[in-house]
């Protein structure tokens, strides 16, 4: 296995790893108030009311969610995919010409996720109410 070959694997495997964690959390949309806070993500809702304990709930996303949490989990598939193609093409060569299209399909894949626009995903789904008061999470 060549420099090239190893260096590509690791940052298809932090991709791959980013892409999970923005999947896990919770925070893509947070209301930041300190009395009562929402933070929506695309598998989980949580909210806390006044100091009492978090709630998790699975929201009903909208079409623009739910394409977005499709193109993420492709790609995410296409690039775990690669990674195993890349590991091995250690041992069989040719292993390493189907990584590269099927890294370029999850490339492509996770940049089409980011096809909802912003002002799409605030209003429908926390309500027009507190979208005024939106913050952009850590995912």
């Amino acid at each position: 296995m060549d420099k090239l070959t190893i260096i590509s694997g690791c940052l298809f495997l932090a991709a791959d790893i980013f892409a999970i964690a923005s999947i896990a959390n919770p925070d893509w949309i947070n209301t930041g108030e300190s009395a009562g806070a929402l933070t929506v993500g695309l598998v989980r809702q949580c909210q806390t009311i006044h100091g009492r304990d978090r709630t998790c709930i699975p929201p009903r996303l909208p079409p623009e969610w739910v394409t977005t949490l499709f193109f993420i989990i492709m790609g995410i598939i296409s690039l775990t995919v690669t990674c195993g193609l890349l590991v091995a093409s250690h041992w069989r060569r040719e292993a390493t010409k189907y990584a590269r299209w099927i890294a370029f399909t999850g490339s492509a894949t996770l940049s089409q996720a980011k096809s909802p626009r912003r002002s799409d995903l605030f209003v429908r789904t926390v309500g027009a109410q507190v979208a005024s008061k939106l913050v952009v999470g850590g995912a």
